[in-house]
């Protein structure tokens, strides 16, 4: 069953025993989180902080810090499952005949059922602040070096100028004053392609930011969903049921009407400011950079709201939870384009962009690296600086095999590609901003026809009866 908000959320995680009340008092800036960020470290609950310094509103963090929280919050013990589900019903399909049209209908109805729908009356706007004031917001001040506070956990929404299709991101967002933040859109963003053309057309861009909704639209904000296809769609699915909005008091946009806290907004075209530095999820300052203003015109929230916040840093950190279930959820989609796929990891310490390692049912010479090519043409995964091939017998998760492999199985005048191409505008190693080289490792076995003569070696592997004999006598043994 669905989760209807934030707080229906935070019940079930208590009831689970997976909820800690912060009685005593703490400060916004820099104790929440160092205290969060060694409860995630620790596999710990979600914090839920009821008394913060100068604010009378609660701090909530680490809402998905561990996985099975994740899958729990995302309504599903089974993500793999989810994500060959998802792939099914998002699988193109030309339908030729009029049998096949109708045979269409079942799956059309079934997305169709969990699209958004708007509501007139919400929870959000029980509250509506005409004359907003943003330092009135717990917002968090996590790294020492940070250039002030900063909305972590934001699910900003804007819609395309052109087309009207609405995008729902996560980016985070420096507060400046009582009516203005940064609005750190990277240039690859559907957010930043909506402000551009904006800006080209002369016009302000409307925003709307959405802080505390159910788990699912969280998710959904962070997903590498492709140009134009709504988010809370996604959501819907994941949900199971519909993503209730709501209308926008000053700006022509809709937000989850179940949200905590509404800030409404828009951005000038050709305004710029310098935002940073921030303590970032690479785990280094991501240095201070000139983006664009979000103006607040408006603020609604419930009469009782609670401030939902993420800590990001060195791994692992919350992040890395959501970035799993990305990859378990896209990876029955990745196979659709590339069927000798089967599996992924990202690695936690690869911060989703950094390193990709897949397992491919290898059939022909030279497989590896059409693979790597592929993947560097596909949406976001045109980040990734290192992408590791294995045969399909490996276990991607297991780095001690992987590396084993590779140490052992590489050539490197060989089965090293060397590319170069679009990086994440996080990636502090390339020479310029968000373009640099990437590295492909083939770990693969090879044949004479990709240039190894020479038999490839059998692995040592003990024999099934053997086997079946010690696991029998184990434990007479003592072990």
């Amino acid at each position: 069953m669905a989760f209807k908000d934030l707080r229906d959320y935070l019940e079930a995680l208590e009831k689970r025993g997976e909820l800690k009340r912060i009685k005593v008092e703490v400060s916004p800036e820099l104790e929440i989180t160092e205290i969060t960020d060694r409860v995630v470290k620790a596999g710990g609950p979600t914090l839920f902080f009821e008394r913060v310094k100068g604010h009378q509103i609660p701090v909530v963090t680490n809402l998905f810090g561990t996985w099975e929280r994740t899958k729990f919050a995302l309504n599903s013990l089974d993500i793999d499952a989810r994500g060959e589900e998802l792939a099914g019903l998002l699988q193109p399909e030309l339908p030729t005949t009029l049998w096949d049209k109708l045979k269409s209908l079942p799956k059309l109805a079934e997305i169709s059922s969990w699209a958004p729908r708007v509501v007139r009356r919400a929870p959000c706007q029980e509250v509506v602040v005409e004359n907003p004031d943003l330092t009135w917001l717990p917002a968090l001040k996590c790294w020492p070096k940070d250039g002030g506070r900063f909305i972590t956990l934001p699910l900003v929404i804007t819609k395309d100028p052109e087309t009207g299709k609405r995008n729902m991101g996560m980016y985070r967002m420096q507060i400046f004053d009582a009516t203005t933040t940064g609005m750190h859109w990277h240039r690859h963003k559907d957010a930043a392609e909506h402000y551009r053309k904006a800006e080209a057309r002369g016009e302000r861009l409307p925003v709307a930011v959405a802080l505390g909704a159910d788990p699912a639209t969280i998710y959904a904000a962070t997903a590498p969903l492709p140009f134009g296809m709504d988010e809370f769609l996604l959501a819907g699915f994941l949900r199971r049921e519909p993503v209730e909005l709501v209308r926008c008091i000053t700006q022509d946009l809709e937000v989850p009407a179940n949200a905590e806290i509404v800030l409404e907004g828009y951005v000038e075209p050709g305004e710029r400011r310098l935002e940073g530095p921030f303590g970032d999820h690479t785990g280094f300052y991501s240095p201070a950079d000139y983006y664009p203003v979000f103006h607040v015109t408006c603020i609604t929230h419930r009469r009782d709201p609670i401030y939902p916040a993420t800590i990001v840093g060195k791994p692992i950190m919350e992040d890395a939870f959501l970035a799993k279930a990305t990859e378990r959820l896209f990876l029955p989609l990745l196979r659709l384009q590339l069927p000798e796929i089967v599996d992924m990891c990202l690695p936690v310490e690869g911060v989703a962009h950094n390193c990709v390692v897949v397992s491919i049912r290898k059939r022909y010479p030279g497989q590896a690296k059409k693979v790597m090519h592929a993947l560097w043409g596909l949406g976001q995964m045109s980040f990734t600086k290192l992408i590791v091939v294995v045969d399909e017998e490996v276990n991607v998760h297991d780095p001690r095999e992987v590396w084993w492999r590779v140490f052992s199985n590489v050539d490197p005048r060989r089965d090293l590609l060397l590319s170069e191409g679009p990086l994440d505008e996080l990636d502090h190693s390339a020479p310029r901003p968000a373009y640099g080289a990437k590295l492909g490792i083939d770990a693969t076995r090879k044949g004479p026809e990709e240039g190894h003569p020479r038999p490839w070696p059998e692995e040592i592997e003990m024999s099934p009866e053997i086997r079946t004999l010690v696991d029998r006598r184990w434990k007479e043994y003592g072990f």
